[in-house]
């Protein structure tokens, strides 16, 4: 059985997809640029808000348009970021599981803090011990350096933690942080990209995810 879980946020815990979809479309039209389809947006979320904003303005787009579209994606996020998020079938009842196992369930994710702060706090409570979210000049996963925070924080060895997420970008982190890592394929990116960045093990539901992080 492991001591701490240490969980990837969109994706993986809640799907975001619609409300950061509805953002960055929004921003887009306000400055006269293409929106995409949703399903798009599997592949442009993953590495932070910057990059997001990175990949769906236009090619060749001015470093001060791509401010201009963040800021108002960061506005417009902020006020509908709860519009049609939700958590995935069955994450509510397995971290109430592994809280009475006394198994810690924290986060780490590239989500911008003050959002992933207040969205966990909502959805979870105090399901989740910690948040950790991305801050400007702190580096981004799959750098380990959030993990490792995490790490030293709880106290725990690398041999009682295990990472789960759903992108190839979650798995390189645990890799990256020595830690056993789980693929989950109900987020936004699919088994092979899992496999292909490092995943030790795919789960494709909550009940198996669960019972490997316990141990049954």
């Amino acid at each position: 059985m492991f001591k701490m879980v240490i969980f990837d946020l969109d994706g993986t815990l809640l799907n975001t997809l619609e409300d950061l979809a509805d953002a960055g479309n929004y921003a887009l039209k306000r400055f006269g640029f293409p929106t995409h389809a949703i399903d798009k947006y599997r592949y442009f979320v993953g590495n932070g808000i910057p990059k997001l904003i990175e990949r769906i303005v236009p090619e060749n787009c001015e470093n001060e348009a791509q401010i201009e579209v963040y800021e108002a994606f960061c506005s417009y996020y902020e006020l509908h970021m709860n519009d049609n998020t939700r958590p995935y079938d069955g994450v509510i009842e397995m971290l109430e599981s592994l809280k009475r196992k006394n198994i810690i369930s924290i986060v780490v994710t590239n989500k911008a803090d003050d959002f992933a702060g207040i969205i966990v706090k909502k959805y979870f409570g105090s399901l989740i011990e910690k948040t950790y979210g991305s801050i400007e000049g702190y580096p981004k996963k799959p750098d380990p350096y959030w993990v490792n925070k995490a790490i030293e924080d709880f106290g725990f060895d690398i041999s009682e933690i295990v990472y789960v997420g759903d992108s190839g970008v979650d798995m390189q982190t645990a890799v990256n942080s020595g830690l056993y890592s789980c693929g989950v394929t109900w987020g936004f990116r699919d088994k092979e990209e899992l496999i292909a960045n490092g995943a030790e093990i795919i789960c494709s539901d909550c009940n198996e995810l669960k019972k490997i992080i316990i141990g049954l």
